[in-house]
């Protein structure tokens, strides 16, 4: 075979085997690059065919000998690289030999091949050149150089939240030159990947996804730290973007010029929606401390006079009777015996979202919406009813202490008179015949309740303690003398 049958034949041997694992890859950067070896390879072609069948001078024929075969070294080189790294069967770049640098690695051997086939003269044009270049591009190669310590040492990788200096962002790129981040507010920052390489990195998706918050909030001396902290977790509970595992804690942090300092600290699985998580948490930790009375004091640099004087008793109970005597609930009370239930009654706010009561809670009370609505759910059937201000829920609870029947939900910020089976029962061991009128409302409402309830799961039988006549099951929850209906 002659020396020009057998670079043909070398030439085409690297087209057909180009085509070949492109072909049966499905790897995408497999087969991107294996275009650059067929092009390579039909130039090493086209340049033998060429020097065969024209009549070049030696000068010009030395040179064009020079560049096709450096460009079948290239195609042979670019060709054992890929297929060796990248998996042929799966579209996926490998963690540790990212696409910057199988390109270095490629590079490299190309120059030491290039050295070794143009001996001398490639070295002495190559180190002429690399001096000129180096000085011209500088901050260019400075930057390439970065790029590929990232990629090898992979601080971060695409898709996590990092912070580099004042900047802070969600990494969208790694190229040769820079680093793209994409911020919160939807803006594109470019890093130059030398910047990267002298500042600290701070990686928020590592070593693990989930990203510790911290939220602060100061609470009046008035209060014991056990209490603070009690009330400060049940807010975290009621967060939803709060994981559950790592568990939330709360920490008495300082003490400061008007208010004991505690800090609640939890976990969130997606670190670029960390300020709608605070938002959550410290809305709870709002309502959660309001409802245990709980002050949340002003600075102390602040002078604040208060005008108002406090509400008295009298005046307390009044405004609350005023939302029982429009119920009809409440209809058979005498307006001394609604005083006296308005005088034993709590006050509560819970905000959007808020659980109010649990199914299968304890229970002894019930609650009358001043204002906002709330959702009534049951597992089995689903929703049950919105409430709306005016309503009441938990009657059975209070009048024979069975566990909650439902989940109650807050649909937005809601007031509401939580009323106690105590308050119930001293009315009712004087006037034992409220007890009776009381029940007779209850029960219609009840029947009501079961007959949705039946809709929703069909089949499912009543339980013994729902057959049970209504009357002594409140009789035997208030601890009242059977006299009623005896």
């Amino acid at each position: 075979m002659t020396d020009f049958a057998l670079r043909m034949a070398l030439g085409i041997g690297v087209i057909l085997v180009a085509v070949l694992i492109r072909a049966a890859s499905i790897n995408r950067l497999i087969r991107r690059k294996l275009r650059i070896s067929f092009l390579l390879a039909a130039v090493y072609v086209l340049g033998t065919a060429v020097l065969h069948y024209t009549g070049l001078s030696a000068a010009n024929a030395v040179r064009i000998q020079s560049v096709i075969e450096l460009c079948f070294a290239l195609a042979v080189i670019n060709i054992v690289v890929i297929t060796a790294i990248n998996p042929l069967r799966e579209d996926r770049v490998p963690e540790r030999f990212p696409n910057i640098l199988q390109d270095t690695i490629i590079i490299g051997l190309f120059f030491v091949v290039a050295t070794l086939v143009m001996q001398e003269k490639f070295l002495t044009t190559s180190a002429v050149g690399a001096v000129v270049i180096g000085f011209a591009l500088q901050d260019t190669l400075g930057n390439t150089f970065a790029g590929l310590a990232i990629q090898v040492e992979k601080p971060f990788r695409v898709g996590h939240w990092i912070r580099v200096a004042s900047h802070e962002g969600q990494v969208s790129e790694v190229t040769w030159r820079a680093t793209r981040l994409r911020t919160k507010t939807g803006n594109m920052v470019i890093l130059p990947n030398s910047m990267l390489s002298k500042e600290a990195i701070v990686n928020y998706s590592q070593p693990a996804v989930p990203t510790r918050l911290e939220v602060e909030v100061g609470v009046s001396y008035s209060v014991s730290p056990d209490r603070v902290k009690s009330a400060l977790l049940e807010a975290a509970g009621n967060v939803s973007m709060a994981l559950r595992e790592p568990s939330p804690d709360a920490v008495l942090v300082s003490f400061g010029p008007s208010a004991i300092v505690y800090r609640v600290r939890f976990w969130v699985e997606d670190f670029g929606r960390d300020a709608a998580a605070r938002d959550q948490m410290q809305s709870a930790i709002y309502y959660a401390l309001r409802r245990h009375g709980y002050e949340i004091p002003f600075p102390i640099q602040v002078e604040i006079p208060r005008q108002e004087a406090p509400e008295s008793a009298s005046s307390r109970t009044r405004r609350i009777d005023s939302i029982l005597a429009p119920l009809e609930l409440f209809a058979p009370l005498t307006e001394e015996q609604r005083h006296a239930l308005a005088a034993g009654a709590l006050e509560r706010i819970y905000g959007k979202g808020e659980r109010i009561v649990r199914q299968g809670d304890a229970g002894g009370s019930m609650f009358v919406i001043r204002c906002g609505r709330v959702r009534v759910v049951e597992n089995a059937a689903g929703e049950l009813a919105v409430v709306e201000a005016g309503g009441y829920i938990g009657e059975m609870s209070l009048l024979t202490g069975q566990p909650r029947s439902a989940t109650v939900e807050a649909l937005e910020e809601c007031e509401l008179v939580e009323l106690t089976s105590e308050a119930l029962r001293d009315i009712a061991l004087a006037n034992p015949d409220v007890v009776q009128r009381i029940g007779s409302v209850v029960s219609a409402r009840q029947a009501a309740i079961e007959r949705h309830r039946a809709v929703a799961v069909a089949g499912q039988p009543a339980s013994t303690e729902a057959q049970r006549p209504l009357l002594a099951r409140i009789q035997e929850f208030l601890r009242l003398p059977r006299l009623i209906g005896e």
